[in-house]
C-alpha cells in the first residue's frame, strides 16, 4: 500500500490520505472545491466547484502515475441535487468521451460547509 500525497491537490482536512495506491487501484478521497495553494473554498456556481473537485482528484491521479482515462468510478455527495443538471455540465465537460461509472447521491452536509465532494477510483491499465 502507497500512500499518494500532492502539492497541487488540498491537503487532508482529516485523518486520512489524498490517495492510496494498492498494486494497480488507486483509491482517491473525496475531493472538496478548494483550491490547493490558499485552501480557500471555491463559491461561485456548482459547475465551478464541480470543476475543481475533479481538477483535484486529476492532480492526485497524475502523482500516482495514472491519467484521467484510468479513473472508472466516481462518488458525487451533493448538498442540493437540484443542481444536478449543471453538476453532470460540468462533469461531462470535464471526462469528454470518457464516462467512468457514477454514484450521486443528496447528503445533509459536507465538511466545511462545502455543497459538492467527488471521490475517485482509478486503475492502471
Amino acid at each position: 500500500m502507497t500512500m499518494i500525497q500532492t502539492r497541487k491537490a488540498p491537503q487532508a482536512v482529516g485523518a486520512y490520505s489524498q490517495g492510496i495506491l494498492i498494486e494497480n487501484t488507486l483509491y482517491v478521497s473525496g475531493q472538496l472545491p478548494l483550491i490547493p495553494e490558499t485552501m480557500a473554498m471555491v463559491v461561485d456556481d456548482i459547475k465551478a466547484q464541480t470543476t475543481r473537485c475533479l481538477e483535484n482528484i486529476l492532480a492526485i491521479v497524475e502523482a500516482a502515475g495514472l491519467s484521467k482515462h484510468d479513473i472508472v468510478r466516481c462518488g458525487v455527495f451533493m448538498t442540493n441535487l437540484q443542481e444536478f443538471a449543471a453538476m453532470n455540465d460540468a462533469y461531462s465537460t470535464f471526462f469528454g468521451e470518457h464516462k467512468p461509472a457514477r454514484a450521486a447521491v443528496e447528503v445533509r452536509a459536507l465538511p466545511k460547509q462545502a455543497t459538492i465532494e467527488i471521490d475517485a477510483i482509478a486503475i492502471k491499465t
